[in-house]
């Protein structure tokens, strides 16, 4: 998903935000001038300002699930949901049209023949071959509109998150999604007082899109078939950020 794309421009435009800061603190036009070494000129450094460390302020955002859980992704979420819904249905009269045939082979009279048998039994297989196929073309499907909806709302999620940071002087913004991205690192702890702004960023997107909240939280389509692979992220709402 291009989520990454959005959230490593924030990230790095953070950063220089903080490498400016800490520039401005460390360069030569901050420091006292250096003067000769006489006496009056040693009594005045040694009353110069020292310079100041600026203080880490560190924020935490579920990146991708505070995409899924703003109006728009929630309503992206729904709409896929209810566009594959004819697959979903189909998938699960397949799934129970196997089970019939199934419990009817193992229920099968003594007379029944061996090749009557195996006949029953290659059309079951044949059934069951079709499920996986096309479960697994249906959940391809799935995910990669998924993925590109919810792509979509990321992409307008980072300048949100960006301004966010900038107004709150945070020093450092860190993706606790869960998944690290390609290259990346996934963050595994923080330290008290490290503050998750997952929700206040949402509430600021939703304010700012002006997408009203959908009817009902939407969820992933599920196939009935032996081994589904959804992955469609949890729309739950992030907690809310500490103050």
């Amino acid at each position: 998903m291009n989520r990454t794309v959005a959230l490593v421009t924030a990230l790095a435009a953070a950063m220089t935000s903080a490498a400016g800061v800490a520039q401005t603190a460390g360069s030569p036009a901050a420091a006292p001038a250096a003067a000769p070494a006489t006496g009056p000129a040693t009594v005045a450094a040694a009353h110069a300002p020292a310079l100041q460390v600026v203080p880490a302020k560190i924020a935490v955002i579920e990146y991708e699930q505070a995409t899924a859980a703003t109006n728009e992704g929630q309503r992206a979420l729904q709409a896929l949901q209810k566009k594959y819904e004819p697959q979903k249905t189909q998938l699960q009269a397949l799934q129970t049209e196997i089970e019939s045939l199934t419990k009817q082979l193992q229920n099968a009279p003594a007379t029944m023949s061996d090749e009557e048998k195996a006949s029953r039994a290659r059309t079951i297989d044949t059934k069951q071959k079709q499920l996986q196929r096309d479960g697994d073309d249906a959940t391809s499907s799935f995910n990669a509109e998924m993925q590109e909806a919810l792509g979509v709302v990321a992409k307008k999620l980072g300048p949100i998150v960006m301004k966010y940071v900038q107004d709150n002087g945070y020093t450092m913004l860190l993706d606790n999604t869960g998944q690290p991205a390609q290259g990346g690192l996934s963050v595994l702890w923080t330290q008290p007082g490290t503050t998750d702004i997952s929700q206040a960023v949402v509430d600021a997107y939703n304010a700012s899109s002006g997408v009203g909240a959908p009817a009902a939280v939407p969820s992933a389509p599920s196939s009935t078939r032996p081994h589904p692979a959804t992955t469609t992220p949890k729309p739950a709402t992030p907690a809310a950020p500490k103050q």
